[in-house]
C-alpha cells in the first residue's frame, strides 16, 4: 500500500549533501530529494533531461550551451529542466533542498563528467529511511 510522504520530514532523516534519496517512483522514474551546498561537478546526461524543483533555499545551475556558459538561478518553488546532453553544474552558496525527477538508475554525475570531488556522492539514489 502506498502512503503519503511528507517531504520536510523525509529531508530531516538525513544530513548528507549531494547524496539524493529516492522518495517515490513514478513509472520508470525516481522522485529524488537531496540536500545540497557548495558546488557539484560539471556533468551531462546523454539520454535524459534532469528536472529540478527547489523546495527550500536557492540553487544556481551553470549551463554550457552552444559554446557559451550561463547561470540559471532558482528560488524556492521554481523548476528548471537541464536538457539531455547539456553540460550543467548545480551549486548553492547557502544550501538548498531539491526534488529531482530522473529515470531509475540515472547516476548523479551523468554519463560525462569532470573529476568528482570527495563531497559528491556518485550514486543512483539511496533508499529513504
Amino acid at each position: 500500500m502506498t502512503e503519503p510522504i511528507d517531504l520536510a520530514e523525509a529531508l530531516s532523516t538525513f544530513d548528507e549533501l549531494w547524496s539524493p534519496r529516492i522518495a517515490a517512483r513514478v513509472n520508470d522514474y525516481d522522485v529524488r530529494i537531496a540536500k545540497v551546498k557548495g558546488v557539484h561537478v560539471w556533468h551531462a546526461h546523454d539520454d535524459t533531461d534532469e528536472f529540478f524543483l527547489v523546495l527550500d533555499g536557492v540553487l544556481d545551475i551553470a549551463l554550457r550551451e552552444q559554446g557559451t556558459e550561463r547561470v540559471v538561478t532558482l528560488n524556492r518553488g521554481e523548476v528548471f529542466v537541464a536538457p539531455h546532453g547539456t553540460g550543467h553544474r548545480p551549486s548553492s552558496v547557502d544550501g538548498a533542498s531539491l526534488l529531482l525527477f530522473e529515470p531509475t538508475g540515472t547516476v548523479t554525475v551523468g554519463d560525462r563528467h569532470e573529476q568528482v570531488p570527495d563531497h559528491v556522492d556518485v550514486t543512483v539514489g539511496h533508499r529513504l529511511g
